[in-house]
């Protein structure tokens, strides 16, 4: 089975298994999209030549469930200047957009000579036989108050929840960049502050990425910083860092969808899956 979460259909993606979600067999996940939507601005920004920016800011709204179906992706440059360049995007079914994105590129420049107060430490990546440095495919891993287990029902709770992920390519002929890596595994915001001892009863209706630096490599980890949950309404910030340290922040807006929880003592991965969303690990 193709371990990318499309494959490439004339100048269409079309969703593989990987793409598609627990909240129902016929939609994609948000991890998915947010990959095609970044790998699309990205590709944008390079056709203008401009690799002399980095990606500073993407942000996603996820306003219409999207099926399990052929999509294509369309870009807008909204804005290009010396020292920045603000790009739009759209995926379609069947002529109607189910999401939209936006990413701010900035010219990379010398630091100031100034201090500034930032916070010191970083959250802790999983112990290295857990989780040896690797770019090959894995179930994400998540820990709950600094416990990492690969059980997913060991974290039905409501401890504090970080986790540590493999970007998955978008099409199989071509590895995620740094920027597609972070942006895909951003989604993940809404588990690792959505995630309680009921499972998963939000669903996050859109995606902010700040990043102050692209990772390093295809290993990408989200802790949680802060959740605020009025009125069905949750807003969840997480920390993005790699093996090197902190990189940038995510922010997920979220809406209660109780009738339709994700509920990981039942969808718990196990390495017997014939469905490789199930599994604990596979060759990339």
């Amino acid at each position: 089975m193709t371990l990318s979460f499309f494959t490439s259909r004339g100048d269409g993606l079309l969703p593989t298994d990987l793409a598609r979600s627990l909240w129902s067999e016929d939609q994609m996940h948000g991890v998915a999209l947010s990959g095609a939507l970044a790998r699309a601005l990205e590709r944008r920004v390079a056709e203008l030549g401009r690799d002399d920016l980095r990606p500073a800011r993407f942000t996603v709204d996820l306003f219409r469930p999207a099926a399990m179906e052929l999509c294509r992706t369309t870009t807008r440059v909204v804005r290009e200047g010396r020292r920045l360049c603000l790009v739009d995007a759209s995926l379609e079914q069947d002529g109607q957009r189910v999401a939209r994105a936006s990413a701010l590129f900035l010219k990379v420049s010398d630091p100031v000579a100034g201090s500034v107060w930032e916070p010191t430490g970083a959250p802790d990546v999983p112990p290295l036989e857990l989780a040896p440095s690797t770019e090959k495919l894995r179930v994400p891993l998540f820990a709950s108050d600094g416990v990492w287990d690969e059980s997913f029902a060991a974290h039905q709770n409501d401890g504090h929840k970080t986790t540590w992920q493999v970007g998955v390519p978008v099409v199989p002929e071509e590895a995620p960049s740094p920027f597609v890596v972070a942006a895909s595994v951003a989604d993940s915001t809404s588990m690792v502050t959505n995630w309680g001892s009921n499972g998963v009863e939000h669903i996050n209706t859109d995606i902010t990425m700040v990043l102050a630096r692209l990772p390093v490599g295809r290993e990408v980890g989200l802790s949680a910083t802060d959740r605020v949950n009025h009125d069905g309404i949750a807003v969840g910030t997480a920390t993005v860092f790699d093996r090197q340290g902190r990189i940038g922040t995510t922010v997920v807006s979220s809406i209660a969808n109780a009738e339709r929880t994700v509920d990981f003592e039942v969808h718990d991965f196990n390495g017997d899956s014939p469905n490789p969303r199930f599994r604990r690990s596979s060759g990339a």
